[in-house]
């Protein structure tokens, strides 16, 4: 195999392919990606055995053939090289890696090591713009669980229904949801299915804040995502996933509008002294016009007040400062809806009224002692 490539580009494509690399594996083929060359183009892979990454870019192949290299040291090697054109000529399992006046001799494995990444050709599928999906990532894996003792709520919920994609993440304490509009949807009825919190990081990051389209293709057991040129491939979570609409408390008897910035920095400020050792919940009172919020721990108190529109009617209710913190840093609005029942009910994240219904966040309250 022999062929040169812009170092950018090379670079560029080897750390996307590596997102998804093993950093320890028993099978060393997966700790590094694999490189194609054929026609005019690279193709490079990396593979953990649940989640893939296949990225194709531009390059003069003057001989066709693959190697698998270490995607730490082939990573390393080419962030160190002068910016230039990257050739490389393979014999064997021996690389000559060449730019400028720098080369380098290293050692890489043969392809037939390499597992095969799934396929999914046949499918249903929809298509969202880029910078859409990754908003709706980056609003919602934060409420994605990471207790293994409920695998299916290690990823986010994916539904799409006239038009429209639903994204919902839940861990037992608080619930995420984004909805935004379809560029195309196939076939009739709605499509769901559920995606591993970690491929969705790895979509975030490889999404560009832009109208380009995402691919999403829905196989038995995976799901694809085709970015550019750029195609993810993730094992889709099997089992049932909780009934959100049904935990979503309707006809609040309170209704709240305050400003997102506002909100958020006096919880950050009342969360100063509490920590992952001195755990407090936050004591939230919701009065007429305003929001007061004190914290206590070994460490001492904090108070602070939050403007509100409406009438809490001194409303009394605790919450894990995170939690809470998390939903308003991701409300996408800068104003927001507050909807609460009772001291034991959720707390409703939503937009102000008049506004499209495009998010909500749900919050689970925390009993708060006479102490606290």
């Amino acid at each position: 195999m022999k062929f040169s490539c812009e170092k950018a580009i090379l670079q560029t494509a080897v750390t996307t392919a590596g997102r998804v690399v093993a950093p320890k594996s028993s099978i060393q083929a997966l700790e590094g990606v694999l490189i194609e060359a054929a026609g005019d183009s690279l193709s490079l892979s990396g593979y953990n055995l649940e989640t893939g990454i296949i990225t194709t870019v531009s390059a003069d192949v003057a001989e066709g053939g693959a190697i698998v290299l270490s995607a730490r040291l082939f990573g390393e090697i080419l962030r160190r090289m002068p910016d230039d054109v990257v050739s490389i000529a393979v014999d064997g399992c021996s690389i000559h890696i060449q730019c400028g006046p720098t080369s380098f001799d290293i050692m890489g494995s043969s392809d037939e090591d390499f597992p095969e990444l799934p396929r999914v050709d046949e499918g249903r599928g929809l298509s969202v713009a880029q910078s859409s999906l990754r908003a709706m990532i980056g609003q919602t894996a934060f409420a994605v669980s990471d207790n293994e003792s409920r695998p299916i709520h290690t990823g986010a919920l994916f539904e799409a229904e006239e038009g429209v994609l639903t994204m919902v993440a839940v861990d037992g304490y608080r619930l995420a949801l984004r909805r935004e509009k379809l560029l195309s949807q196939e076939g009739e009825g709605k499509l769901s299915f559920v995606v591993p919190g970690a491929a969705l990081r790895e979509v975030e990051k490889i999404c560009a804040d832009s109208d380009e389209p995402v691919t999403v293709t829905q196989g038995d057991r995976h799901v694809t995502f085709q970015i550019g040129d750029t195609l993810l491939v993730a094992r889709r979570l099997e089992g049932e996933f909780l009934n959100y609409r049904q935990t979503i408390p309707q006809n609040n008897a309170i209704v709240l509008e305050a400003d997102s910035a506002d909100l958020q920095r006096s919880i950050d400020r009342a969360s100063l002294i509490i920590n992952d050792k001195l755990k407090s919940p936050l004591r939230c009172k919701f009065d007429d016009g305003v929001l007061s919020i004190t914290s206590k721990t070994a460490m001492g108190s904090a108070f602070d007040a939050c403007p509100i529109s409406g009438d809490g009617k001194g409303l009394e209710i605790g919450f894990n400062n995170r939690f809470l913190l998390d939903a308003v840093k991701a409300a996408p609005a800068q104003r927001v809806r507050l909807e609460l029942n009772t001291a034991t009910s959720p707390c409703l994240i939503l937009p102000q009224e008049g506004e499209a219904d495009h998010f909500l966040y749900m919050v689970l309250p925390v009993r708060l002692r006479a102490s606290e």
